[in-house]
């Protein structure tokens, strides 16, 4: 699973790298180190590709009763037959579709989630051992991702994810409708498989457009290249979603 990400690149650097901005009611971006489950946190929508927006992490299906079981990932093998998933999945109308008025908003589609790294936990004989997975370089890249709008009804109370993670966050609507997202799972590639099973879909640049609209993208949900990427041992500080600074990408000493 991917249960944690980061992403500490400056907000310009990272709307120049999807050639989008972020809404003037996100309140912008700051570099993150320990991303979590429950935040709200940086994604790019196939029916708004041109703005960056805060989605909370943690699927809530349309049809779900209440917002309080988030599901954080998806696998890329079962996401086109699974009911939380494959509505979402399916191809969604762009931006230009419905202006034109061929189609009705969207509620439901594919995003890319910005990262630059994320953390996988390995078993040892003292406990649970952070690694962080990058690029050597340090490079922005986009996970891909599903997202939904859930409403509720009159009786319903928005409980979130508070439980898993917290944190860092930002102020929401809790009355109104609930954007939420998950991020896609595959098999690991050479330098994952050393510290998990699955690992998160990372998206060639020059196949990130063709996931917000491809028909039939699943060509596109196979482990990237290991090429140019490393794991590496990270203190285990980042257990806990309220830490969030720089010391937690540092590698450990050993």
């Amino acid at each position: 699973m991917c249960g944690r990400y980061t992403l500490f690149v400056e907000q310009t650097e990272l709307e120049d790298r999807f050639d989008a901005r972020f809404v003037d009611s996100s309140g912008g971006f700051s570099p993150r180190y320990n991303m979590a489950p429950g935040q709200h946190l940086p994604v790019i929508t196939n029916d708004a590709p041109e703005t960056i927006r805060r989605l909370e992490w943690g699927l809530i299906p349309s049809w779900a009763d209440d917002d309080s079981d988030g599901i954080i990932n998806a696998r890329a093998e079962t996401v086109a037959e699974k009911p939380s998933f494959r509505d979402a999945y399916e191809r969604r109308p762009s931006a230009s579709e419905q202006r034109d008025g061929e189609h009705d908003t969207p509620s439901a589609g594919r995003c890319l989630v910005p990262a630059d790294g994320f953390y996988e936990w390995v078993e040892t004989d003292d406990g649970k051992q952070p690694y962080r997975v990058c690029y050597e370089d340090n490079r922005v890249f986009a996970l891909a991702g599903l997202w939904t709008r859930w409403e509720p009804d009159d009786e319903t109370t928005q409980a979130g994810l508070d439980s898993f993670g917290g944190g860092v966050e930002t102020e929401v609507d809790d009355d109104g409708p609930l954007e939420t997202f998950t991020i896609i799972t595959t098999e690991p590639n050479a330098v994952v498989e050393d510290v998990h099973h699955r690992m998160a879909v990372i998206l060639e640049p020059t196949a990130e457009r063709e996931w917000l609209t491809a028909d039939d993208p699943s060509d596109l949900l196979e482990p990237i290249s290991a090429t140019d990427m490393r794991a590496y041992p990270v203190s285990t500080a980042v257990n806990n979603p309220t830490v969030d600074d720089r010391s937690l990408v540092e590698p450990l000493e050993s």
